[in-house]
């Protein structure tokens, strides 16, 4: 049980476990919680990796599941210290979507399907402010330039020489026609959208709205694999509390979602052709009075 050098992937592993050796015991989670004299929800957290264990309650849950292997427990008390540490984004405080940003910073490869805007991470600086400063009300100036910090930081990822990001994007043609800030905002973001489509390991579709209904009408999900592929994860961002979907079957059927999504939209090239069209579109608009 090697732990990984992020912390957030540290603690969902680590609780993965514990909740593996929780069920293997016959315990139900509220039985755990009255034996380690908790309450329940801090026994969820611990299992979805929510927040950090030490390597105290880390001894006393092996001992009330029956775990006697030594190697096993010492292993386990190892990930609780290291998950203590904290990842470049705990500088920033108690930002939302930490959970998030923790497991995009340590994925091979997202595949992402935005319905509304351009994603996070293809975001020019201008774009991502007005989109930050618009969508959420009655935010605090302060928080809304830690904020705009965070998702500029959170790009160092896909320009990582050393393991850049595999980083897949389908995006509706909504993503591309909503004025976000002003014409020359949209133009800026778009001529950045394709500049970085060119890079290799960067794939941008539209899809179209000739393509008519399709799977992405439920909303915006994208699936996070770690560079074995042996761990995915399909997030479901929400206003208030984000979703996480780790089972075999959730993660296939979104994929099989995200496999049709790409087959219904524009290639990459014929994708880059589309853009720049409605790129041309906000340099009239720009240049009317």
């Amino acid at each position: 049980m090697a732990a990984n050098s992020n912390p957030t992937v540290r603690k969902r592993r680590l609780g993965a476990e514990l909740r593996r050796l929780r069920q293997a015991s016959g315990l139900k989670s509220k039985e755990a919680a009255e034996r380690l004299m908790v309450s329940q929800p801090k026994i969820s957290h611990l299992e979805n990796g929510r927040r950090a264990i030490s390597p105290r309650d880390v001894r006393d849950l092996c001992k009330i599941y029956g775990v006697t292997d030594q190697q096993v427990i010492d292993s386990l008390m190892g990930m609780a210290r290291d998950s203590g540490q904290q990842g470049w984004w705990n500088v920033y405080g108690d930002i939302p979507q930490s959970v998030y940003v923790g497991l995009e910073t340590d994925a091979a490869t997202v595949h992402a399907y935005e319905p509304m805007m351009i994603p996070d991470l293809l975001q020019t600086p201008a774009y991502a402010h007005d989109v930050i400063e618009e969508t959420i009300p009655l935010l605090a100036a302060g928080q809304a330039a830690t904020r705009l910090k965070v998702r500029l930081r959170r790009q160092h990822r896909i320009y990582d020489p050393a393991r850049p990001l595999r980083l897949w994007v389908v995006l509706d043609e909504s993503a591309l026609r909503r004025v976000v800030g002003s014409p020359d905002i949209m133009r800026e973001q778009l001529e950045h959208l394709n500049a970085l489509g060119t890079e290799p390991h960067i794939t941008v579709q539209v899809l179209p709205y000739a393509a008519g209904a399709h799977p992405g009408f439920a909303g915006r999900f994208c699936i996070l694999r770690s560079a074995d592929s042996t761990e995915a994860v399909v997030h479901l961002e929400r206003r208030t509390s984000d979703l996480y979907l780790e089972k075999p079957s959730d993660v296939q059927h979104y994929s099989v979602m995200y496999d049709h999504l790409q087959a219904r939209a524009l290639d990459p090239d014929s994708s880059r052709d589309f853009i720049t069209d409605v790129v041309k579109r906000y340099v009239d608009a720009a240049s009317r009075p």
